[in-house]
C-alpha cells in the first residue's frame, strides 16, 4: 500500500493533467460532436407538432429541405410558416397549403409559405 502511495505522489502531476485533457475532450464532444449545435438546439425548440408537419411536408413529392414554425395561444393555432424548396412552384405551393391546413385543422389564411 505505501508503494502504490509514493508512486501516487510522484505522477500527481501526471494524473491531473491527463484527467484535465480527457475532461476537456469529454467537454469538446459535449458541445460539438456529432450534430451542429443549431441542428441540436433547433430540433430540442421545436413542437412535436413543428416536427410532425415538417415530417409529413418531407415526405410529399417536390418539396426538400423544410422549415417549419407553429405559433400557438394558450393551444390554438394561431399562425403557420413554411419555408422550403419547391414552394416557388405554385402547384406545390397549393399542396403545402392544403396539407397544412388539413393537417391542424386550421384556416389557410394563417399559413404562410415562402420558397428558400
Amino acid at each position: 500500500m505505501k508503494a502504490l502511495t509514493e508512486w501516487f505522489k510522484d505522477k500527481k502531476k501526471i494524473i491531473v493533467v491527463v484527467l484535465l485533457i480527457i475532461l476537456l475532450i469529454a467537454a469538446v464532444f459535449l458541445f460539438f460532436g456529432g450534430e451542429s449545435n443549431t441542428s441540436v438546439l433547433g430540433n430540442a425548440m421545436k413542437s412535436d407538432t413543428e416536427l410532425r408537419l415538417t415530417a409529413l411536408l418531407e415526405s410529399m413529392d417536390g418539396i426538400d429541405s423544410v422549415e417549419v414554425m407553429v405559433t400557438e395561444d394558450e393551444g390554438v393555432v394561431t399562425g403557420v410558416v413554411v419555408v422550403c424548396d419547391g414552394a416557388d412552384r405554385i402547384m406545390i405551393r397549393n399542396d403545402i397549403l392544403n396539407a397544412v391546413s388539413t393537417a391542424l385543422n386550421i384556416n389557410k389564411n394563417i399559413i404562410a409559405i415562402y420558397s428558400m
